[in-house]
């Protein structure tokens, strides 16, 4: 499984998502193995290692390898693979290791598609001199995969490539490998207004032309697979496989949970829409002055939502709680859950609340949550509509009935949608992959 970066706390449910589908799958007996591209240092990996596996995200910290790591720990295979060539003498350029350096990266800054450049990278010697090149990061990446597969042992479902990042999948698309190249996505394509004929986002434009050289393209709902043919044909091997969440055996009761308390779970971002809580919890504290919400997240918005917060006067009614490594942590007390993003890959905290038996309140969004509470346990709103949000989150807060049904129907829609479940999928959609022949 291939991803940019897998950093503790940084990517919230991405991250999440990725290392709980690696797991599954080497549960299930799958020799699975998580690549990054990341030109962090060492150190840093190590401890990016060592917290996923006291997490446990990962069963062992080897498991969890990255190209400069092992460049530098045993260059043999980028020197091999390196051609006759110099440096961009009009660029920057970066060596990585920084103490003892194997490879030189050309700095391509202020582009956004700098990794379609294919100025050289450099490979030195052991005694520093440059060795050769590479062909840009594409080149250099394509020479980690080679050299990946061929020390891998055995056969089988190890010769199928699992990308997780769309700036990686336009790299490998003319790969000469045997290998099958299996495409997942994360997030909505379109941006606003996020209807279905929205403008394709720019990282999305290039990539969906050239989905087609996947042996597969993973959607998280059928929704956005929908949307995506009815606009860009049928030319893919589209697949969908949701996340899971494996519910818990007995999720708390209705009666014995917070009766006022909600909870969030999401990035501090823009598209999250954290303005819209706040001022729907200005309303639900007007009513119910004892109501908290408590919203667990970091990102770039803390100073706006802080200072929307501090406005409404709402200091000791709306916690900023900051980065939680495991949600599972507070998902059992809150009598409701709170999504007002404005897009959506799956939505996987809706997931893992409806594991709790915690009921959603969410706007009705592209992509996810309409499929997840399509069996019950939550409320759909109109994407925007602070008023029919407030007044959902109301009727949760105050019908003892009501939430007692949506306790129930949250805890029975996610068992059947057990992680257990979309591992079984996986496989079957993995084996199948690698029966057909090879498409690029």
């Amino acid at each position: 499984m291939l991803a940019s970066r897998l950093i503790p706390d940084l990517d919230g449910g991405f991250c999440r998502a990725v290392l709980g589908r690696a797991r599954d799958l080497v549960d299930a007996g799958v020799p699975a193995e998580l690549l990054t591209v990341d030109p962090g240092s060492a150190a840093d990996h190590d401890a990016h290692r060592a917290e996923f596996v006291r997490r446990g995200e990962l069963d062992r910290p080897e498991r969890l390898r990255n190209l400069f790591d092992e460049a530098s720990a045993d260059p043999s295979w980028v020197r091999a693979a390196a051609h006759p060539g110099t440096r961009d003498p009009a660029l920057e350029y970066r060596p990585v290791p920084a103490a003892h350096p194997v490879l030189e990266l050309p700095v391509i800054a202020g582009n956004p598609d700098w990794h379609l450049s294919t100025a050289p990278v450099v490979v030195l010697a052991a005694d520093g001199s440059e060795a050769g090149v590479l062909d840009g990061f594409g080149g250099l990446y394509r020479a980690w995969l080679d050299h990946v597969l061929a020390t891998a042992p055995g056969d089988g479902l190890q010769s199928v490539v699992i990308v997780e990042a769309r700036q990686l999948g336009e790299l490998l698309t003319a790969w000469d490998s045997p290998a099958k190249l299996v495409h997942t996505t994360h997030t909505a394509h379109i941006g606003e207004p996020y209807t279905p004929d929205a403008p394709i986002l720019p990282l999305w434009q290039r990539w969906l032309h050239a989905a087609g050289a996947f042996d597969a393209v993973v959607w998280l709902t059928a929704a956005q697979r929908d949307d995506v043919i009815a606009r860009f044909g049928a030319g893919r091997i589209d697949e969908v496989l949701p996340f899971g969440a494996t519910a818990v055996a007995h999720p708390r009761p209705a009666a014995e949970r917070d009766r006022h308390r909600a909870v969030m779970i999401n990035r501090l971002a823009p598209g999250k829409r954290l303005d819209h809580a706040v001022r729907v919890w200005r309303r639900v504290v007007d009513q119910l002055p004892d109501a908290v919400l408590d919203i667990y997240g970091e990102g770039a918005s803390r100073g706006a939502i802080e200072a929307l917060i501090d406005e409404l006067g709402l200091t000791e009614r709306v916690i900023l709680h900051g980065q939680i490594a495991d949600p599972d942590t507070v998902l059992d007390d809150p009598a409701v859950l709170l999504l007002t993003t404005a897009f959506e890959g799956q939505g996987l905290a809706v997931l893992e609340a409806l594991a709790h038996g915690t009921p959603v309140v969410s706007y009705d969004v592209r992509y996810g949550p309409a499929e997840a509470l399509s069996d019950g346990g939550g409320l759909l709103i109109a994407s925007g509509d602070e008023d029919a949000f407030g007044d959902a989150v109301l009727r949760i807060l105050t019908d003892d009935d009501l939430h007692a049904r949506l306790v129930a129907e949250a805890h029975a829609a996610a068992r059947s949608r057990s992680r257990s479940a979309a591992t079984r999928e996986m496989l079957q959609m993995l084996a199948r992959v690698a029966e057909r022949p090879r498409r690029r």
